[in-house]
């Protein structure tokens, strides 16, 4: 079986940002697993949750919702603080997300950019940083060797991704995307990321900027490929498993 792992920084990320991937490939029968790295709880829309433990179970049954009616396989928060990955420890971070790829075993990988797409969120960075870091050492024996030692072998995965896009938000920090090298077309899937999005309930005064942002963005979910199993020339691609299915 194909699989697919996607790591988010919050909850709604995996809708706003993913959504659509993950309804397309999870319906032609892909595993996908989503790892989100925080909780989300120093989000800014609140629901009147003062409480910070408090609005995480809320947001992470949010996440479970979304993820559900996007056909995940399998979702997990992380405990990091929200606002704060840039300060986590680098080597404690990508060593759980070296375990989830030596367990899950996934052929594609896919995140974000250094830069915090297009929101140019610090979080949304590292999330990028860390699973860069960990898509490579999950191959190396001698990167966390403990692992191994507890019965986990080591896994190459064939293709890294980072999500991008083709315009910018003004009212946010100027961020230097990647080029767009896969352009996967969402068109029978825009209202289900739509819905998924609508499940972070939490945060609907952001789902008509949600919403705009697609309007922009199209019928297209934009990738850039970062890195890949065997050396390989840059094309444009339709589909991020496009040469793993022959394998």
């Amino acid at each position: 079986m194909l699989k697919l792992l996607c790591v988010t920084a919050h909850p709604d990320d995996e809708a706003g940002c993913f959504g659509g991937i993950l309804a397309k490939y999870s319906e032609a029968g892909v595993e996908c697993s989503v790892i989100c790295l925080t909780a989300g709880e120093r989000a800014a829309n609140r629901n009147g949750i003062a409480a910070d433990e408090e609005l995480k179970a809320i947001r992470r049954k949010e996440f479970a919702d979304s993820c559900h009616h996007l056909g995940v396989h399998h979702c997990e928060v992380l405990n990091y603080a929200d606002g704060a990955l840039d300060r986590a420890d680098f080597n404690e971070v990508t060593g759980k997300l070296v375990h989830m790829i030596r367990s899950l075993r996934p052929h594609v990988v896919v995140s974000f950019g250094a830069e915090g797409f297009v929101t140019a969120h610090p979080d949304h960075g590292m999330a990028g940083l860390f699973t860069s870091a960990a898509f490579q050492w999950a191959a190396r024996k001698t990167r966390y060797t403990d692992q191994l030692h507890e019965g986990l072998t080591t896994w190459k995965a064939e293709k890294l991704y980072y999500v991008t896009t083709e315009f910018s938000l003004p009212e946010r920090p100027a961020v230097s995307l990647a080029p767009v090298t896969a352009r996967i077309n969402i068109s029978p899937y825009v209202n289900r990321k739509n819905e998924a999005f609508a499940r972070h309930r939490t945060q609907a005064p952001l789902q008509p900027i949600f919403e705009h942002a697609q309007q922009q963005a199209g019928v297209y979910e934009l990738f850039h490929l970062v890195a890949t199993a065997e050396i390989t020339a840059m094309e444009m691609e339709h589909d991020l498993f496009s040469g793993i299915r022959e394998l």
